[in-house]
């Protein structure tokens, strides 16, 4: 079975995946890349030990996104001369693959990190194009339950859906590698991610404030990451110096991650918009209670309310209650996080790959359909 998987660039939460993807027995598996990174990435990534070809690379930002248009993904495609494509998204380079399958006749899986609350604004000339693909798709692939739910709202049969969910290593951060107790961690909280106004830092500094003001003493807040509003934030970190002690690590390499996780207690996740968020991953491996909005895939999934984290609308005041309610209460806090520790042991890379090749076997054996109009 040969495999051809397009994809806009190789994130560092994927690449695991697709090395062993490219091991499984009777697979060959190439990647596409669209681009080798992104404007706004910073990762730093790992070899990229898997077959992988890179496009020439062409980019249009359009309000504030990023549109891959590469037609030279047909020509890879008929060198390499799949039994089936996956595409992870709907760029114009996504959509040339989707058209290089239906007439070359093979196999097409449909995959996307989307969930029925990120989708749900799309238009109509959006939503039309994914009814196309999807009609002529044969299998598909979410990374969680909001997205087999989106799925559903196009009319796919559960029988043609798989889950390959987004992970972190778990063993990397693992909590029992640290032993110190919640007590002496040095941050109460931790804000790790891009900082960008669609992750909402400054918000996360307004609850660490709050919640301060509602314990009557200092607390610490940790950002991992670099952005934008890095200038920003750090003039509101210190316009409220006397109620927390923010530090500011800038961008963190990924072997730095585990250590600043475990420095502290809380992880705050007040995101506008986040298909799922792998940093919530990352927490609970490290044995973090998390809080998080709803707006992210993570929400009522890895992060369930009340059992290992708080799911909460964006209320500063109500996310701070939350988080004295974990910081004031020993018990509470150690059941919250050995309850984290507990739930992301269901992701794991070996998962996500099992779930991508099931779709192919059975995108394999199913017929190619033409246009389907059943509701899809």
């Amino acid at each position: 079975m040969r495999i051809a998987l397009v994809s806009n660039e190789p994130p560092p939460y994927r690449i695991p995946v697709f090395k062993l993807a490219a091991q499984e027995p009777g697979v060959e598996f190439l990647v596409i890349f669209c681009c080798r990174r992104e404007p706004n990435r910073l990762w730093d990534l790992p070899s990229l030990e898997f077959p992988h070809a890179f496009l020439n690379e062409r980019i249009v930002t359009r309000n504030g996104r990023y549109i891959h248009n590469n037609p030279d993904v047909v020509s890879v495609l008929r060198r390499y001369a799949p039994d089936m494509v996956v595409t992870d998204g709907f760029n114009p380079t996504h959509l040339y693959a989707f058209a290089y399958a239906a007439l070359a006749r093979c196999a097409h899986v449909a995959m996307t990190d989307g969930t029925d609350a990120s989708e749900k604004s799309l238009g109509i000339v959006h939503r039309a194009v994914r009814r196309i693909v999807y009609s002529r798709s044969q299998a598909y692939v979410a990374a969680s339950e909001g997205g087999l739910r989106l799925f559903g709202q196009y009319g796919i049969a559960a029988s043609d859906m798989f889950k390959s969910c987004l992970c972190a290593d778990n063993s990397a951060f693992d909590a029992n590698m640290s032993d110190a107790p919640p007590g002496e961690k040095r941050y109460d909280f931790i804000f790790s991610g891009r900082l960008e106004e669609v992750k909402n830092p400054l918000f996360a500094i307004d609850v660490a404030v709050s919640a301060s003001k509602k314990l009557g003493r200092k607390l610490g807040i940790l950002f991992a990451g670099a952005g934008s509003m890095d200038n920003a934030l750090r003039a509101h970190a210190a316009a409220n110096a006397q109620w927390i002690d923010a530090g500011f690590h800038g961008f963190a390499a990924q072997t730095q991650l585990p250590s600043l996780y475990r420095s502290a207690r809380i992880f705050l996740f007040p995101t506008l918009w986040d298909p799922w968020g792998v940093v919530a991953n990352e927490a609970c491996a490290a044995g973090l209670p998390v809080i998080v909005s709803p707006n992210a895939g993570v929400a009522g999934e890895l992060v369930r309310d009340q059992q290992n984290g708080f799911v909460c609308d964006l209320d500063v005041d109500a996310w701070a209650a939350k988080a004295v309610a974990l910081l004031s209460n020993p018990v509470t806090y150690r059941r919250f996080s050995e309850a984290s520790s507990s739930l992301v042991r269901a992701y794991t890379y070996r998962d996500a790959v099992d779930g991508l090749i099931a779709a192919c076997r059975h995108a394999q054996g199913a017929p190619r359909a033409v246009m389907q109009t059943t509701g899809k």
